[in-house]
């Protein structure tokens, strides 16, 4: 199983993360400009997200 992680230092942190509204369950939120949060819980690995991020900020990583 996947879920989606953030890597800050590739996230600009200066817009609305586009990728939120790809979420089909609504696991990343944000609160202002900063780094987006991810549900691990509500994560479900579809990897819309990581394929959405234009600064490829966002990846899957493997939880066991």
């Amino acid at each position: 199983m996947y879920k989606a992680k953030i890597n800050i230092d590739k996230c600009p942190q200066n817009h609305a993360c586009p990728a939120m509204r790809l979420c089909p369950v609504g696991a990343i939120t944000q609160d202002g400009f900063n780094a987006p949060v991810i549900d691990k819980d509500k994560c479900i690995g579809c990897g819309k997200c990581t394929a959405f991020c234009p600064k490829k900020a966002l990846y899957l990583e493997e939880v066991q």
